[in-house]
């Protein structure tokens, strides 16, 4: 299964190269801050997109999506939270707030900076933006390739 993972979008075009990607992938998952009901409904189609709900995302997404999800992809137990606090902070945040949850893969947005580590088992993944290096020194995105209950993951830069 192969997942393209973005995030902090901030209802901006996407570039070209991403827009390829959603014809590539089983499945779409948006780490939040995707931030109007309008620009949602205008992503690509074709492919399922799980997305949860960002700190700067309109109110009406929260009636759609959710602060945190869980799911199982061929063995493989996903968690995608968006994030919270200062950028520099954000990883530890997100540590604490997967701490109880048993979880393989925990990704998450908010910093616009990508990340990828593995901490005390878990892989932390943040696709950065695609759109937006306010934190960031390139725009980029995130590609899981999960099989057989591993996953190996990759920051795309654009």
């Amino acid at each position: 299964m192969r997942v393209l993972v973005i995030s902090d979008t901030h209802s901006m075009d996407l570039p070209q190269k991403v827009i390829d990607e959603f014809a590539k992938v089983d499945l779409v998952i948006h780490a939040g801050d995707v931030c109007s009901l309008a620009y949602y409904k205008r992503l690509p189609k074709g492919v399922e997109i799980r997305s949860v709900l960002g700190n700067v995302d309109e109110p009406e997404l929260g009636k759609k999506f959710a602060k945190k999800i869980f799911f199982e992809l061929e063995g493989v137990k996903v968690g995608v939270f968006h994030g919270r606090g200062p950028a520099r902070r954000v990883k530890d945040f997100v540590i604490e707030e997967f701490a109880s949850d048993q979880v393989d893969v925990a990704i998450f947005g908010h910093s616009h900076k990508p990340f990828k580590e593995r901490i005390n088992g878990v892989l932390y993944f943040n696709p950065g933006s695609p759109t937006d290096t306010v934190f960031a020194p390139y725009l980029s995105y995130g590609i899981l390739e999960i099989a057989g209950g591993s996953v190996k993951a990759k920051i795309v830069k654009i």
